[in-house]
Order: C-alpha cells, then sequence, then structure tokens
C-alpha cells in the first residue's frame, strides 16, 4: 500500500495494485476527445452490423460525461489474461477447437467487478466522492480512456496494446466525482508494422485502426444469431468462439507474462477440445460445461451452430456421419450448419442424401442450405 502521507492518487492505484489488478492508472474523464467522432463514423457506415444497442446508446457512449455529466476523472485497471502457450498453435489441429483465449476459464466481468466494487467502494468512504463503475457492459468507452490513462494505446486492431502486457489487457473503469491528476497518456507505437491487419482470415480491417465488424470472426461466432454468411465460413477454419489472431500475432506480446489470476489460466478441456465432443452437447451438457464461461452466453445452438461450420472445415469425412446426425437436430441453426459442413466434407454423401433429407425440411433457412449445396452447384451447370 501507499505510504500514509501519499496523495489520494497513489492510494487508490496502490490499492488497486493490493486487490490483484496489474495497472491502474487515471484519466480525465471531463475533456474532449475525438474518439466520439470515430464512433460515430463507425455506427453510420454500419460496421456494428447487428449489435444495435451501439446506434441505440451512440450519443451516451460517445463521451463519458455524457453518461454522467458529474463524471470528472476515472481510474482506468488492467487484468492481465496473457496466455502460457501460442494461441495460434490450435489452428494446426483441424479436428480440434479453437477458443479465444479470455474465454477459456471464468468470465472475466464477474471477477473484475467484483474487484473494482471493494476498489470504488474505500474510496467513496475515504474520500466521499460519488463513484461509479463500469466492466464493458454500459455505455462507457473503456479503450480510449485507457490509452488516455496511459495503461496502452489502441492498435491498429482497435484493441489496446501495452508496452508490458501486449494485447492482453481486460478493462474496467471507475469514475468518479473527484478531481484526481491525471498521468500521461500513452503514444501510439505501432510504427509501420501491419501484422494484426494482414493476418486477418476475414479482412476486416478496411483500413488501419478501423474494424468493420460484420466481417469479424469474434463478431460472426458471438453476435450473429442466425446462419454464418457463407463468405467468411471457410476463412472460420476451427475457430468456434471469437478469433486471437490479431491480437497474437502483436510484436508486443513479446514483453508480456502469463497472467497472474489463477481464474484465467485456461482450462485443460477447454484449450483444444475435440469438434466431435461439442457437437454432441445437447442443452444441459452445454450449460455444464460451460458454467461460469462467457460462451455460457451464446446458448447451445449459436455454438453447436459454429461447431459444425468448423467441422466442415476440418477436412476429416469420418465426421461426415456425425452432420447427418445433426440433421435431426431441434435446432434449425445446428441443422443448416451440418448441411453445409457435409457439403464441404463430402459432397457424394451430400448428394445421395439431398432428395430425402430436402424434402422432410420445413425451415426455409435449411431448406436454402440444402439448395445451395453442391448437387445444387451441379445441376446449375449441366442446365
Amino acid at each position: 500500500m501507499a505510504e500514509p502521507d501519499a496523495s489520494p492518487e497513489a492510494h487508490l492505484k496502490a490499492r488497486a495494485t493490493a486487490l490483484g489488478f496489474d495497472v491502474a492508472r487515471i484519466a480525465r474523464a471531463d475533456t474532449a476527445w475525438d474518439a466520439g467522432d470515430r464512433l460515430g463514423d463507425f455506427v453510420s457506415q454500419g460496421y456494428h452490423g447487428e449489435m444495435g444497442w451501439m446506434a441505440e446508446t451512440l450519443a451516451r457512449r460517445q463521451h463519458p460525461t455524457h453518461m454522467w455529466p458529474d463524471a470528472k476523472s476515472a481510474l482506468v485497471v488492467g487484468l492481465n489474461y496473457g496466455p502460457k502457450i501460442d494461441p495460434l498453435e490450435p489452428l494446426t489441429r483441424p479436428e480440434h477447437a479453437t477458443i479465444s483465449v479470455y474465454a477459456q476459464n471464468v468470465d472475466y466481468h464477474d471477477l473484475m467487478k467484483r474487484k473494482l466494487k471493494q476498489l470504488a467502494s474505500a474510496f467513496a468512504t475515504d474520500t466521499g466522492s460519488e463513484v461509479k463503475i463500469f466492466v464493458d457492459t454500459a455505455p462507457l468507452m473503456e479503450k480510449p480512456l485507457a490509452h488516455r490513462a496511459g495503461l496502452g494505446w489502441q492498435g491498429k486492431h482497435t484493441n489496446l496494446v501495452s508496452r508490458d502486457h501486449g494485447s492482453w489487457l481486460f478493462l474496467g473503469v471507475m469514475l468518479t466525482t473527484a478531481d484526481l491528476t491525471p498521468d500521461a497518456p500513452a503514444t501510439d507505437a505501432c510504427g509501420t508494422c501491419s501484422a494484426c491487419l494482414d493476418i486477418c482470415p476475414t479482412q476486416a480491417f478496411p483500413a488501419p485502426y478501423r474494424l468493420d465488424a460484420r466481417r469479424c470472426i469474434s463478431y460472426l461466432t458471438i453476435e450473429t444469431k442466425g446462419p454464418i454468411p457463407r463468405e467468411f465460413r471457410q476463412a472460420m477454419g476451427n475457430r468456434i468462439y471469437g478469433c486471437d489472431d490479431c491480437l497474437a500475432v502483436c510484436p508486443w506480446n513479446k514483453f508480456a507474462q502469463a497472467a497472474r489470476e489463477a481464474a484465467f489460466h485456461p482450462r485443460a478441456e477447454l484449450t483444444a477440445p475435440l469438434l466431435a465432443d461439442l457437437a454432441c452437447l445437447d442443452d444441459a451438457g452445454f450449460r455444464e460445461v460451460f458454467a461460469g464461461s462467457p460462451i455460457k452466453r451464446i446458448g447451445r445452438d449459436r455454438f453447436v451452430r459454429n461447431v459444425m461450420i468448423a467441422i466442415g472445415n476440418s477436412g476429416s469425412q469420418g465426421l461426415a456421419d456425425l452432420c447427418i446426425q445433426k440433421f435431426d437436430d431441434a435446432s434449425p441453426l445446428v441443422r443448416g450448419a451440418s448441411v453445409w459442413a457435409l457439403g464441404i466434407l463430402a459432397p457424394d454423401v451430400f448428394e445421395l442424401t439431398y432428395k430425402l433429407r430436402r424434402s422432410a425440411e420445413a425451415d426455409p433457412a435449411v431448406c436454402e442450405e440444402w439448395d445451395a449445396g453442391p448437387e445444387a452447384r451441379r445441376r446449375e451447370r449441366a442446365g
């Protein structure tokens, strides 16, 4: 902890460190910035896709004081969730699933909120100031605040990059009415590097520092409620929840350490599970496996939809029978993805099953998957 005669800022940061945060710095919350304009451009160009809440809360989201006019200062904290192994390695094992590093154990929102509540409560008691806390669940732009506070800068992949922690920081914010002395902002140190842009499987970056979420695999696997657009399915590979490619390739990760927080260490069964095992999860099994995990929020049907897309990309014809089994799944999302997967894995088997299974299908979206399959393409060429 800070010395008894230390400044309020030093006390606050020392308490944050004592609670387990890896970094804590202060920014002004009541001065002008251009992040709101950039967000407005993002929404006006439709880059937010199905995330309608971004447009609905745009005015409040564009500046901290739009949400809380009395806010003067922001304490921005970071928790390192750096992986112990190369996050890209599971991509080389196509019959296994690749799950984003942040989702391989507990939901970080819950853990960070508990710590922030303790921190904010003690600060409010000590100073009499009002406080509000945020962990990525309210209309507050944490990354620009983190940049302003000096935790790091928003890299060309639009995520925060830290000199000490690379691209692996969870962020939380405590806004307060207290008038605190800010830290120096960070300086962008991306230079001429474009590694994060070049590696993107779906070319989701129309320009450096700009993301089209509609093309991002994290968005596609988590936010998309219907079928995954066909143009992106093969690019997904075996990524079934999120995508770490642009984060993992960042050169600044060479200074990062593995997460100290044990709750962020990956559960062994989620580092690279077999696709075949995940495809067989029913709703109860899904909820049991992913209890406490952020994956749970997308639900079993969307999750297994993602798994079936990965199975289609696996190149393993031994999984063709599993695709056929999933034609009887209760979820049209799963059935549709399974139809596509079989068409990619085993076109001849697809053709043999087309007439029988297509005529038995009632869901229009699944019928569309059947009609867009390899037999349909052959018929078009023949006709």
